[in-house]
């Protein structure tokens, strides 16, 4: 069974959070199809990170070097690419691009053997806990407060917030909306605040000392760069769980983290980290120090087989916005129950893609992916955005 084509393509969804009467955050990513020489084929996708250039990357130098290799030899495949592509061990396009094919490939694999991705990633259970992504960098402390008590209403039983990433804010700031939603939430609901590495150590530091009182599940990518240095001396000085990962890229930068004590919690994602081949090695290296994982970055419906798949998969991160486009253009997904996902069992991923969906949310202009008004993240600036 080998590889006879490899295509990909842009897509962008727009998401409505229920109150607002406006997108709050726009979703690009890239889906890419592997085709075999006997007519299987399996699907995977990555995010938007420079979309046109993992794009190229895959059309001019994925595909003409994997094509004709056998679909089931991935360790072969990553170590093509390695040697051929990567000898300097880059991340960014190079992985985000191996990640969507090798997600395919383990679809196509599932597909051939009739079991499901988490089973051939070694079957530890068939469901996950979950959290879900609420806290909007935007959002103040009354938003904060209303959409914990809307999220907890739906079922959820962990929640995430973002802080930082608004120029007009300080720590201190964050300091108040971590308290509303920790007020709102109650004692009993797991409260995680993820920074997007958004701030200094000093920054981090004090923010972590006036929230110790708050009970918080883990502090994700607090730092810039994830310095892994900087990340370990954080975490001897604050008793809040440190959690990182999610855009490493491959096994060497989780090396760092692990061997520097650098967090309590790894959270290595498909869709980034050269896909399911590359995060299996990442979840066996964090069981021998007996660390845990979960995801960051959301998308579950990927990410949802390996943490189902090992003995210390942990939550899967129901991220509002990348759920709801997973719900958009892929059919056969599963959603979050009283704090707990439940896999399908089908073969491969598992769910199929909504062709007319990615048809009509195709981008084929470069000047259509721009995030005008929005940060980096896709996410509406503050000022863009009036209480609902």
């Amino acid at each position: 069974m080998k590889i006879a084509d490899i295509r990909c393509s842009l897509h962008r969804h727009e998401i409505d959070l229920p109150g607002i009467g406006k997108s709050i955050e726009s979703r690009m990513f890239v889906f890419v199809e592997v085709e075999t020489d006997d007519g299987l084929s399996g699907f995977g996708i990555t995010g938007s990170m420079l979309p046109w250039a993992v794009m190229a990357c895959i059309e001019h130098h994925l595909k003409p070097a994997l094509v004709g290799m056998d679909v089931l030899h991935t360790d072969a495949i990553h170590a093509k690419v390695w040697k051929q592509l990567n000898s300097r061990t880059y991340t960014g396009v190079i992985s985000n691009a191996l990640s969507a094919v090798d997600i395919a490939l383990w679809d196509i694999r599932g597909k051939k053997e009739n079991r499901s991705v988490h089973e051939l990633l070694g079957g530890y259970r068939d469901w996950a806990p979950t959290y879900a992504t609420f806290g909007y960098p935007f959002f103040d402390e009354d938003q904060l407060a209303e959409y914990a008590r809307k999220f907890i209403a739906d079922g959820h039983r962990m929640l995430k917030m973002v802080v930082g990433g608004e120029p007009t804010r300080t720590w201190r700031d964050d300091v108040r909306r971590v308290r509303a939603a920790r007020e709102a939430a109650g004692p009993d609901v797991a409260l995680m605040i993820d920074a997007n590495c958004y701030f200094d150590p000093n920054e981090a530091r004090l923010l972590c000392r006036e929230i110790e009182d708050c009970n918080v599940h883990w502090f994700e990518e607090p730092l810039h760069q994830n310095d892994a240095r900087a990340l370990a001396d954080l975490r001897a000085h604050t008793s809040i769980p440190i959690a990182a990962g999610q855009m490493e890229g491959h096994r060497w930068r989780y090396r760092e983290l692990v061997v520097n004590h650098s967090v309590d919690v790894l959270q290595p994602n498909v869709l980034y980290n050269g896909g399911f081949t590359e995060s299996l090695k990442v979840a066996h290296m964090a069981q021998a120090f007996n660390l845990p994982l979960a995801n960051g970055g959301g998308w579950p419906i990927f990410n949802m087989h390996l943490l189902c798949g090992v003995l210390n998969g942990g939550p899967v991160e129901f991220h509002y916005g990348m759920w709801q486009t997973g719900r958009h253009f892929f059919d056969g997904t599963p959603d979050p129950v009283d704090g707990r996902m439940q896999l399908s069992g089908r073969p491969g991923l598992g769910f199929t893609p909504n062709r007319d969906h990615l048809r009509d949310a195709r981008i084929t202009d470069p000047q259509k992916s721009r995030f005008d008004g929005r940060d980096g993240h896709g996410y509406l600036l503050r000022d863009a955005i009036g209480r609902p």
